[in-house]
């Protein structure tokens, strides 16, 4: 049987990367891909953790936001631009198929979001990951290096993070809907559950997705969604900090105020760098997915190459 010449190799990896690609993207296929087990936090709660990629590329820890889960990163799963790295996520205490304790300060105490963190990367031995934090999951990521500092991490995203919960400069007002969240009445509560999620995307996916995330919202404890609002956010950490730190936020974002969140994060620490989505709401990484998927993987790859912070978000906005 001839060789292929140079040429017709490339084209026909290009066409088995395509063809590889459309499958992962298959949402069944994709699960199937993926490697789910659990890890135990330090006081006792049950995390569920899914892992896919390359096992031995550079390591990124995926942390989703309220109401979510793992599923928010299913189109980072399925870039190509991701497939060279580790791809770890877990589904935070109280949310998708992790532990629901039902006592409040077990949600109001910042450290125990931390520390969850940590051990997910103690126990998948992810050497130096970059942490990538949605929303509430820049909490997550500000409460780990306010207990554990940067040591242990290559880096952090924080994804049209919240930077200080409850701030009224930061957070964007919508009283009805955060009032609704905790509503006795189920009803109330799950179309404040659909409200909220809208106000998640300038430009909202589509429907089997959207009701995927709806679904994942109404597995959400209940004692979380009541306790998670008291969840104090130390700065701490991200003031010391000396990894390369990226804010990437959504210019439409409709729940935080984009600009207020990234001044107030790099007053506390200067070395950060910023990234604007001007298309995006609250959730660039589905909303834009490929372009974040490539903007993910620049800054992981400059972070590795110890290029500087500036060099870093350069990559990432090319």
């Amino acid at each position: 049987m001839p060789l292929l010449s140079s040429p017709m190799r490339a084209l026909a990896q290009m066409v088995f990367l395509a063809l590889l690609g459309a499958l992962l993207g298959t949402p069944s296929l994709l699960h199937a891909a993926t490697r789910q087990f659990s890890v135990t936090a330090p006081d006792g709660v049950t995390l569920a953790v899914q892992e896919s990629g390359n096992p031995a590329g550079p390591a990124i820890v995926f942390i989703h936001g309220l109401l979510g889960s793992h599923m928010n990163w299913d189109a980072q799963r399925a870039s190509l631009a991701l497939q060279g790295y580790r791809l770890i996520s877990y589904d935070l205490r109280g949310h998708g198929r992790s532990g629901q304790p039902r006592a409040a300060n077990a949600y109001s105490e910042g450290r125990r979001w931390g520390d969850d963190l940590a051990a997910v990367i103690a126990a998948t031995g992810a050497r130096r990951p970059v942490l990538v934090g949605w929303s509430l999951g820049g909490v997550v990521i500000s409460n780990y290096l306010a207990a554990h500092g940067d040591r242990a991490i290559g880096g952090a995203v924080y994804v049209d993070g919240v930077i200080e919960l409850g701030h009224p400069r930061q957070i964007k007002p919508h009283p009805a809907v955060y009032r609704d969240l905790n509503a006795s009445v189920l009803a109330t509560r799950l179309d404040a559950q659909r409200a909220f999620l809208a106000l998640c995307f300038a430009t909202r996916p589509g429907q089997p997705t959207f009701e995927r995330l709806l679904g994942a919202a109404a597995m959400a404890s209940w004692d979380m969604q009541a306790a998670v609002f008291k969840l104090d956010a130390p700065l701490s950490g991200l003031a010391k900090a000396r990894v390369p730190v990226l804010l990437l936020y959504g210019a439409r974002d409709a729940l935080v105020d984009a600009n207020a969140a990234m001044a107030r994060a790099r007053q506390v620490n200067p070395r950060a760098t910023q990234l604007v989505y001007a298309a995006s709401g609250h959730a660039p990484f589905a909303e834009e997915p490929e372009r974040f998927s490539r903007d993910l993987a620049a800054f992981v790859a400059a972070g590795v190459t110890g290029a500087p912070n500036d060099q870093i978000a350069g990559s990432a906005a090319e």
